[in-house]
């Protein structure tokens, strides 16, 4: 798995765009991914603060760092 991303300019550090270029199998493991960490955000409430993709997938050790916070 590759990301990259534009910044928005006048937004600061926030990104406009971001890319994501994987596999069909590693979509649907990030898929799985998204879907654990909306589960925890259910079942932890405001104790929630944020999961990584490769802490709970080691295959993605070696990718770039996907985190999921709470908006």
């Amino acid at each position: 798995m590759k990301m990259s991303g534009y910044l928005d300019p006048e937004a600061g550090d926030t990104l406009s765009e971001v890319v994501l270029s994987a596999s069909e199998l590693e979509l649907r493991a990030i898929a799985q991914f998204l879907l654990h960490c909306a589960d925890e955000m259910k079942r932890m409430g405001a104790s929630y603060d944020h999961i990584h993709l490769s802490d709970c997938l080691k295959q993605f050790s070696d990718s770039p760092h996907l985190v999921v916070v709470r908006a």
